[in-house]
């Protein structure tokens, strides 16, 4: 039966349970906030030292403020019974879609799993490990925003050993193998759990089953799993490879902590989206010649179809034409025009750019050609680009102005060219990732990576929420730095 009241909470209804006690919504009898209202069970209260453990606790999970983490609210005690307040998600837990829906879209698990990364990491700055990382821990509003609940749950309950009152804390279908040990844990533990919690959205069901506690903790220690894949083809190979290595069972061999696991899983969205920009037809597509609805196929290869030419031909007039009719000496040919117009187009190049850059413009046109170059090498590529493209607009018509325009075609596909650099982005994130996960004694060199980011991509719009960071992590250290000394 249901408490009619806990502390100055109404209760209307339980919404939840499980191991560490029964979780009601409940309305304060004053403010008429609604809460979510956890009772604890008397029978922990009991132990030695736990209303020691639980308000030292509950202070550390005060300390966290975090839009992905339920937020603890009030704590108190009501006669025997322990309770703590916290914010009601109007929503549902990641367990109730899985019952509803089996697996969840593996773009929707990864935005789930980054959202949870951005929580788990400031709880861990905080210095508050979770320990009970699972889908009914995890609640997720209307609006898709995912909080993680009973934050520090286990933490309280198992602050000096594994186990309490004869029983595991934790489940055992996410626990680390060294929470499974009584090892001591850290925030790759909460890796550990966000890896399997992972593979159940995934896949349907956790990376580890059984008929009892035991054989599942036993398998969390020794046993391998089915990846991902294997279940689920479609999911991209990065992603498969990261949830393999979240469950890997030396700490070590784990991705550092929760912000490099939410850098990873950001990773794999931008490179199936560049992958998806970069090649939009089908691999197997196949050229045909221009001017003919269903004119003949080009092969693969442009010296294959040239030698098919030269055996089938028969009439050999003389030795010009012999020569002429020669493969290899027209290929030569072909690829001696191919290197003129190269270098006839390298040089053009280089007195147009020239000109634009240095020289007065004459024309208009010429002025705001030389504007948007100007933006282009100052950070702003697309304003460039919007420029240059309502100016062929005005002058495409005029005969006068072709040379202009051929200008303005080659300079747009300079632009879209840097634009499009796969591995610009990629080369900062990586040296911010590098620099985070660099160990006290090298902090220097953490600055010096902040520093030279800072410095090459100031100027960079396009860049500037990794420039923002990169200053913010800079500020810290120099800050830490001062206060040592």
């Amino acid at each position: 039966m249901n408490p009619v009241r806990i502390g100055p909470y109404l209760i209307e209804r339980r919404i939840g349970a499980g191991g560490m006690g029964n979780v009601y919504l409940a309305r304060h009898e004053q403010t008429g906030q609604i809460v979510a209202v956890k009772e604890l069970p008397a029978s922990l209260a009991r132990e030695d030292g736990f209303v020691h453990r639980f308000n030292r606790e509950i202070e550390a999970m005060r300390k966290l403020n975090c839009p992905n983490i339920v937020k603890l609210l009030e704590s108190g005690s009501d006669d025997e019974t322990y309770y703590y307040a916290m914010e009601y998600v109007d929503g549902e837990t990641i367990t109730g879609q899985l019952r509803r829906q089996k697996k969840i879209p593996w773009m929707e698990a990864v935005e789930y799993s980054r959202q949870i990364c951005v929580g788990l990491k400031h709880a861990h700055d905080t210095g508050v490990i979770h320990r009970d990382l699972k889908p009914s821990n995890l609640m997720v509003s209307k609006e898709g925003v995912v909080k993680i609940a009973d934050f520090g749950v286990a933490q309280v309950f198992a602050a000096d050993r594994l186990t309490s009152t004869g029983g595991v804390i934790g489940t055992a279908e996410f626990m680390s193998p060294e929470q499974v040990t009584g090892s001591r844990t850290d925030k790759r533990s909460d890796i550990y759990s966000l890896g399997a919690v992972l593979y159940t959205m995934l896949v349907g069901h956790p990376p580890f089953m059984g008929t009892t506690a035991s054989d599942i903790m036993q398998k969390q220690r020794f046993g391998r799993f089915d990846p991902p894949k294997s279940y689920v083809p479609e999911i991209p190979s990065w992603l498969d490879d990261l949830v393999c290595q979240m469950l890997e069972k030396d700490p070590d061999k784990r991705p550092p902590d929760a912000f490099v696991t939410g850098r990873r899983l950001q990773e794999v969205v931008r490179k199936i989206e560049l992958q998806d920009s970069r090649f939009p037809g089908s691999p197997d597509d196949v050229t045909r010649v221009a001017g003919g609805a269903e004119g003949p196929l080009v092969g693969a290869t442009f010296v294959r179809d040239l030698l098919r030419v030269e055996a089938t031909s028969q009439d050999h007039p003389n030795v010009l034409v012999r020569t002429m009719n020669n493969t290899w000496v027209l290929f030569g040919l072909l690829l001696l025009v191919i290197l003129g117009a190269v270098w006839l187009s390298l040089r053009s190049d280089q007195r147009g750019g020239a000109t634009d850059d240095n020289a007065p413009a004459k024309t208009e046109a010429e002025r705001i050609v030389q504007r948007a170059r100007w933006r282009w090498k100052g950070g702003d590529p697309l304003s460039a680009l919007i420029q240059l493209d309502a100016l062929e607009g005005v002058i495409q018509t005029d005969a006068a102005q072709k040379p202009l325009v051929k200008r303005i075609d080659r300079l747009r596909k300079e632009i879209r060219h840097q634009i499009n650099a796969p591995d610009q982005m990629g080369f900062v994130e990586n040296a911010l990732l590098r620099a985070e996960t660099l160990p006290d004694d090298q902090q220097d060199q953490a600055k010096a990576i902040y520093d030279g980011i800072i410095k090459l991509y100031g100027s960079d719009r396009r860049l500037q929420a990794f420039v923002e960071e990169a200053r913010q992590r800079l500020q810290n250290l120099e800050e830490l730095s001062e206060k040592s000394e």
